[in-house]
């Protein structure tokens, strides 16, 4: 009755076969409670190794968070598109006085009228406008003295901020004394000549003019402020290399050169995915004094190039695998680093005790014999039977 209820014996030998061959494939054997031995120094050492292991397991997850930034570079092959100029300039001088418009190396000249808009407004800034010229010219200081902020920027830029200059505040009573340009402009992917001087442009045979014999010169200045100036697609959040330039004016007759360096970039990161544009810049200013030999037009001129390379920046995380692994090797690094200290200094410590008993051990009188040889042994002690 108990062979049909349980195994049969073939079988139940064959499982036991094999849970012998498993047991001794056991790289994790236990040691029974009642063999093993604890000590204040194992406890020691357990205690720095978990507080360790702690730390360096909170520094670990603060790296998995982080994001970073990676850099690829291809050559750009896209010339057939038209890239986008974005524009708000401020110029210290009455809208019908001055104009805007685009200039490429194929001749082609780009109206202002396409996507410019010109608006009466006053050149000194209301003081909350002040101050957010004040922390951008700081953030432009910054970012050229540490260039990895700027990929805190491309991590922090979304569609729903804003980097545009604020609207007043306050009610000036003063008539606007300025003009401020803003909008957009699709040119062709070849180097240009953007600027903005004295008169209405007109198209020439030859290339194209400006009304400035209307003008009367002393009306002059070209005092002006970038509050915004960008390639590609517009992406509020950004920072460029001219937001919150200001320059002054020394003389009317004078000329400020921007020349632009324009880099094709795709921007991916895990809030925005956007094909814009990085660029550097070089300046440069002059009076105009044909007398001297310093030749020229009054106004504001920015000759930008477009680059070859194309960069391509993605925000990156650290997989889930990959930390699980690190944390892995950080806990079992840990586990047998202490434990072959603990048994290192375990083995100097009694060195250093077994020195010190021998050392203080001292041998009794010797007892000589009749050839000459002394007998070191201790003697025996014998039983009194009194």
């Amino acid at each position: 009755m108990k062979e049909e209820e349980g195994l049969p014996e073939d079988e139940a030998t064959e499982s036991e076969k094999t849970l012998s061959l498993v047991k001794e494939l056991d790289a994790f054997p236990k040691v029974p409670d009642s063999y093993v031995e604890t000590s204040a120094s194992g406890g020691t050492v357990s205690l720095i190794a978990f507080t360790t292991m702690a730390l360096l397991t909170i520094m670990e997850f603060s790296v998995y968070q982080d994001t970073w930034m990676k850099y690829e570079y291809e050559v750009d092959k896209d010339f057939s598109s038209k890239l986008r100029i974005n524009i708000d300039i401020t110029v210290a001088m009455k809208c019908h006085y001055v104009g805007a418009d685009v200039l490429d190396l194929a001749e082609t000249m780009v109206a202002s009228a396409d996507g410019l808009v010109y608006e009466p407004a006053i050149f000194d800034l209301s003081p909350q406008q002040k101050e957010w010229q004040r922390m951008l010219q700081l953030i432009q200081s910054r970012l050229q003295e540490e260039h990895s902020l700027q990929d805190v920027i491309f991590k922090s830029a979304f569609k729903t901020a804003s980097t545009a200059l604020p609207p007043r505040e306050d009610d000036p009573l003063e008539s606007p004394d300025a003009c401020r340009i803003r909008g957009h402009l699709y040119v062709n992917k070849v180097a240009g000549n953007f600027h903005i001087t004295v008169g209405k442009a007109i198209p020439h045979p030859r290339g194209h003019a400006h009304l400035a014999a209307l003008v009367n010169h002393d009306s002059y200045n070209f005092s002006h402020r970038i509050d915004h100036l960008s390639f590609g697609e517009f992406v509020p959040g950004i920072i460029n290399p001219l937001d919150g330039t200001e320059k002054i004016a020394v003389d009317h007759n004078q000329m400020f050169q921007y020349f632009i360096t324009v880099v094709p970039t795709k921007l991916h990161t895990y809030k925005i995915s956007a094909d814009t544009h990085q660029f550097s810049v070089t300046e440069r200013e002059r009076i105009i004094n044909h007398a001297a030999g310093s030749h020229g037009v009054s106004g504001i001129f920015m000759k930008y190039d477009l680059s070859s390379l194309m960069v391509t920046v993605t925000e990156e995380h650290m997989p889930f695998w990959q930390f699980f692994v690190r944390l892995c090797g950080i806990v079992g690094g840990i586990f047998s680093t202490t434990g072959m200290l603990h048994g290192i200094g375990k083995f100097i410590v009694d060195i250093i005790c077994c020195r010190f008993r021998l050392g203080s051990y001292k041998p009794v009188n010797s007892v000589p014999f009749e050839d000459g040889h002394t007998d070191n042994h201790l003697p025996l002690l014998e039983n009194n039977t009194h």
